[in-house]
């Protein structure tokens, strides 16, 4: 495997989607590596529909959603690297990775896309007090020994966190056979989308109690219960609050991190608030020939939304690795303004040739509001805006700008909600 143009690491729904961008772009050989003895990452145990809405324009299964970028690059000049993993990234562009049929294998391309995905955070990182019982899983643990290996993980459920696998994973335990005594949210709103709410809680009964947490779990050998109490606006648990449910197993749906273990050896800028890559619109990283996208960046809520910026990412990386991906004339730095947590890209590069091209700015507000104003503006002059009737931190929201419009602008580009 000589003269690669492309080294693609994780091959869930971003790696996917970037192979298939970057072989459309004129990319002449691309190999993913995958930790995994099959393609498609995290969505091979999401049985449930709901993918595909807006991107394929019509409602599939997570196994639906990347088989069909499966079948799209049949044929194509891809070495998929399975049961491979990578182990380190080195600042010449060396992808050392062990793979148990190759054995060890050092590569190098003249593009490489970070697709890792991101990981659960666990029982340890929330420090849970309480004993150390088995019955104790986070939510896509569960999902996975439910959905791909038939085992059932308990029979009196509760679940801390309302993010969207969490919601999904109550649906999934009712329809087993257990009984989900209740979802706890430390928050005040929702953590996941509404309509996961409406389909996974709402329809079967399932009650969310917001502004709660998990302060102990009892039990010896297995979970035996939970106790549960009231936060006060600093997500304190309020004293006298305390309720004991009981219980046999405890999922967590507690948020996800970026996994970017591997690029500590590039030196990449990193976001302190998304803990992905700092990139630009090219999904371009700090190291001009690393390039990455999709739940690695920043957690996205729809894979849709992942299929975008992935490609966007693939198609890049093979411009670079074909030479025709100019440098910046200059760089602008978006930031965030009113109400808003963070957005990505955080930069926007500009070459000289002042293109045509549509920019969008994904990004999520720090608290639901109803009936706002979606705004950007630089240099005190408004470039985009349009209302909204609710936005919340659970959902992605974008915004599109016309790279014209910064033709003569210096000063950061501010997104805001008001």
């Amino acid at each position: 495997m000589e003269n690669i143009d492309i080294i693609i690491i994780g091959g869930g729904p971003s790696g996917l989607a970037a192979a298939k961008a970057a072989i459309s772009e004129g990319a002449n050989s691309i190999v993913v590596v995958e930790r995994d003895n099959s393609l498609g990452g995290i969505l091979q145990q999401c049985i449930h529909p709901g993918f595909g809405l807006s991107y394929f324009k019509k409602e599939l299964t997570g196994p639906e959603y990347y088989g069909k970028f499966t079948e799209q690059l049949k044929g194509e000049p891809i070495k998929f690297l399975l049961n491979s993993m990578v182990l380190n990234i080195s600042d010449d562009n060396k992808v050392s990775i062990v793979s148990s049929e190759h054995g060890f294998l050092e590569l190098k391309a003249k593009s490489i896309v970070l697709a890792m995905g991101c990981r659960e955070r666990t029982r340890s990182n929330i420090r849970i007090p309480g004993s150390r019982p088995s019955g104790i899983y986070t939510a896509g643990t569960a999902q996975r020994l439910v959905n791909r290996q038939n085992l059932m993980v308990g029979k009196n459920v509760v679940i801390l966190g309302s993010g969207d696998i969490g919601m999904i994973m109550a649906r999934r335990m009712t329809l087993e056979g257990a009984n989900v005594v209740a979802v706890v949210e430390l928050m005040d709103y929702l953590a996941g989308l509404n309509r996961n709410k409406v389909q996974c809680l709402d329809d079967f009964n399932i009650p969310l109690y917001l502004s709660h947490t998990v302060t102990k779990v009892i039990g010896k050998d297995r979970v035996e219960g939970v106790y549960v109490a009231k936060v006060d606006k600093n997500k304190v648990p309020i004293k006298g609050t305390e309720k004991l449910y009981t219980c046999d197993t405890l999922l967590l749906s507690v948020g996800l991190i970026p996994e970017i273990e591997l690029i500590n050896n590039i030196n990449l800028e990193v976001s302190k608030i998304t803990k992905g890559p700092v990139v630009n619109q090219y999904m371009q990283t700090s190291k001009n020939n690393v390039f990455a996208c999709g739940n690695v960046v920043h957690v996205n809520d729809l894979v849709d939304n992942v299929s975008i910026e992935s490609e966007i990412a693939g198609k890049n990386a093979a411009k670079y690795a074909l030479g025709k991906l100019e440098d910046p004339a200059k760089e602008l730095k978006v930031t965030t303004g009113e109400n808003v947590r963070y957005v990505c890209p955080q930069k926007i590069n500009l070459d000289n040739n002042n293109n045509e091209e549509d920019i969008k700015l994904f990004f999520r507000v720090l608290l639901p509001m109803s009936n706002v104003t979606l705004r950007v503006s630089v240099e005190n002059k408004i470039i985009f805006e349009k209302k909204a009737l609710h936005v919340g931190p659970g959902e992605m929201e974008f915004v599109t700008i016309k790279e014209k419009d910064l033709k003569d602008v210096t000063s950061p580009i501010i997104i805001e909600v008001i």
